[in-house]
């Protein structure tokens, strides 16, 4: 294991998940060979496809037995191998400090799950970034190789805060106009803005050839709205508050809430998201194992 430790880092954790390795659902662009399929073809043992013989070709790629079946030149292609580039997309507007009594906050819980994540994919040779993020880019840390840059990416974790409003649409946008190689982007937030923007960043970055998932958090008193007495609601991105009873509009609010969990689901459906809902209440290594197992029943294609 790398030789690096956090309280937010489980060392038990890491090893029951590092039994399944971190994989693109598609093809990778990187910068050193690596174990993932590359849309480039290469040199590997995996066979991808004949071709037929040019002039330049390599006469060592040429098959003499498909050769003397037809009579023709044929060249074999095999699939180019390249490191994955992980960049992790984390979520530190104000909603991300809520938390309902015994639960973690979602900061601390989306926490786990980035170094988590970010130490597998070190640990496997490949390169990590973060970018915090918030109503702009917080701190934006390009994906390198190497154990030094991982401890920056934990240090930059630990002194993660939640607050400000988030813009975290506009944000995807520019991500995906920047980000130039295709990588695998893991947004870990709590989703608190309007289904029909998130869409269309998603669909950005899918045109762009990323591969894109979503760890979206929600306390378990957000899903449950189990309040028994009158409470007063401060908005934890702005400065308002309202004091209402709440079995006056838990109907209104469950109604509400499965409509936008209806949208989600409806935008994974039409986007491809790589898409895991989780309570705070779960323990971060039972979705962080759904995500790596998931990944590995899909095999990197161009």
């Amino acid at each position: 294991m790398l030789n690096v430790t956090r309280s937010f880092l489980d060392p038990k954790v890491i090893s029951r998940l590092a039994a399944v390795p971190l994989t693109p659902r598609f093809a990778m662009q990187g910068t050193v060979s690596g174990k993932h399929a590359s849309p480039h073809r290469g040199s590997s043992i995996e066979f991808a496809e004949y071709r037929k013989y040019v002039p330049g070709d390599d006469i060592r790629r040429l098959d003499w037995r498909a050769f003397g079946r037809t009579d023709r030149y044929y060249v074999k292609e095999f699939e180019a191998d390249t490191n994955l580039r992980l960049c992790v997309v984390l979520d530190t507007s104000g909603s991300m400090g809520f938390s309902s009594k015994g639960m973690p906050t979602k900061i601390d819980y989306a926490r786990r799950i980035a170094a988590t994540l970010g130490y597998l994919a070190a640990q496997q040779g490949d390169a990590v970034g973060l970018t915090t993020v918030a109503e702009k880019i917080i701190q934006s840390i390009p994906a390198k190789r190497s154990a030094a840059h991982l401890k920056l990416i934990l240090d930059t974790l630990e002194k993660a805060k939640p607050q400000g409003e988030t813009l975290l649409p506009a944000i995807l946008d520019e991500l995906a106009e920047t980000l130039r190689q295709r990588a695998l982007v893991v947004i870990v937030s709590d989703f608190f803005v309007a289904t029909e923007e998130l869409k269309r960043c998603f669909e950005h970055l899918r045109f762009r050839k990323h591969d894109v998932a979503a760890f979206h958090l929600l306390d378990p008193q957000e899903i449950e709205f189990a309040f028994g007495r009158p409470v007063r609601f401060v908005d934890m991105e702005g400065n308002t508050s309202v004091f209402v009873e709440p079995t006056e509009i838990a109907d209104r609010y469950q109604k509400a809430l499965q409509k936008y969990l209806a949208a989600m689901q409806k935008i994974v459906l039409e986007t491809g998201l790589d898409y895991h809902r989780v309570q705070t209440s779960e323990s971060y290594e039972q979705p962080l194992m759904r995500f790596l197992v998931g990944r590995t029943r899909a095999r990197g294609v161009r």
